[in-house]
């Protein structure tokens, strides 16, 4: 069997720097996402520089049996990863009270349950090659978020799970990350209906350096990393403050990002 890297949600943002990234430090690919044309084109430009074209799986993860039928395909392939790389997710903008229901269930299935289940998946896969899983979280999962209610919460369950990981599985030799970018202008924004404003620049990398900073703390077996020096002195600062006073904040703030640009 051959050694891969699987990537989650490679067709845009993060998930398409994290491919680069990995690509251009050795790795061979498989990508995963829903939309193939994306994909191929994403397959083709690193094919293009001399690596080994990447395998190219259009699969629905918010389906049950995404993880299984991936493992499938890669087997049927003679591949088997390496390195697991949780990237795909979305989020939503709104009271969870007024925001369809089945969307937010949708992100729960993406952001908590595809995850977990590619995670764990492949453990046996990830042992023989003294492996690594890297989960992207946010600094969202350090404090509750009033107008995104469900999006911070699963965020705070990738970061929860994947501390208990990176503690279960180190005798076993893989390596587990928990990635945590702040703001970044990729699609992600515009699926979730948030908005930039000046006050957020301090906070915002763009997606390539997140994607290099989250490759280096999976190498060195980091199990937490913050991506940027605002986004940790924010987390920081976030654990001094009591909750009641971070949830005013951060309604504050969401309200105020919906309606600026």
């Amino acid at each position: 069997m051959r050694a891969v890297t699987l990537i989650t949600g490679a067709s845009a943002g993060i998930g398409t720097e994290l491919a680069r990234v990995f690509a251009q430090h050795g790795h061979e690919l498989v990508l995963v996402a829903r939309r193939a044309d994306r994909l191929n084109a994403l397959a083709d430009e690193i094919a293009a520089t001399g690596r080994p074209r990447p395998t190219v799986l259009a699969i629905d993860l918010g389906q049950p049996d995404a993880a299984a039928g991936i493992a499938v395909e890669l087997t049927s392939r003679g591949l088997e990863p390496d390195v697991v790389v949780n990237n795909a997710g979305f989020g939503l903008t709104g009271s969870a009270a007024t925001l369809d229901r089945n969307e937010q269930l949708g992100m729960i299935d993406l952001n908590v349950r595809a995850l977990t289940a590619l995670s764990l998946t492949f453990v046996d896969s990830l042992t023989r090659h003294r492996g690594g899983i890297l989960n992207v979280a946010s600094i969202a999962a350090f404090l509750p978020g009033p107008s995104m209610a469900v999006y911070y919460a699963t965020k705070a369950y990738v970061l929860s799970f994947s501390e208990a990981l990176h503690h279960e599985l180190a005798d076993r030799g893989i390596r587990v990350t928990t990635l945590c970018p702040g703001p970044v202008r990729t699609e992600f924004q515009a699926r979730s209906g948030m908005r930039f404003n000046r006050s957020m620049h301090m906070f915002t990398l763009p997606a390539q350096r997140v994607a290099e900073i989250g490759y280096r703390g999976l190498m060195r077996g980091k199990r937490v990393v913050i991506a940027g020096l605002g986004n940790r002195i924010a987390v920081f600062l976030v654990r001094l403050i009591p909750n009641a006073l971070l949830m005013t904040a951060v309604d504050q703030r969401r309200r105020e990002t919906r309606g600026s640009s």
